[in-house]
């Protein structure tokens, strides 16, 4: 039983994973820029991606998400990413969901 529920959770959090990489590219690509727009859902992946415990202790995903809650952490609600970061944070989320989907094997 106790496998069971380790493999429900790990599925879920692959799931809730996957769906705040998609939610947060597709806000950034309808010019939702703002941190207050962001930041609940790039803080939630954070925090998912630390509970995944398949994931390797250094995944470069974790690292790149962590970079932009930082980076979130030191604007106001109404202030927005300007073109170069949401290019910058575009790019990094969609090469770490690819380096999260090849970690399943």
């Amino acid at each position: 039983k106790q496998w069971y529920q380790r493999r429900v959770a790990i599925t879920a959090g692959i799931a809730d994973v996957i769906s705040l990489y998609i939610t947060l590219c597709d806000k950034l690509q309808m010019d939702m820029r703002a941190k207050d727009e962001l930041y609940t859902d790039l803080k939630c992946l954070a925090d998912v991606l630390d509970r995944m415990s398949n994931l390797p202790s250094d995944f470069d995903g974790t690292k790149k998400v962590y970079f932009w809650v930082g980076e979130l952490d030191k604007l106001s609600a109404a202030d927005t990413l300007d073109e170069e970061q949401v290019r910058q944070m575009v790019f990094d989320l969609e090469s770490s969901r690819e380096a999260f989907v090849r970690t399943l094997g």
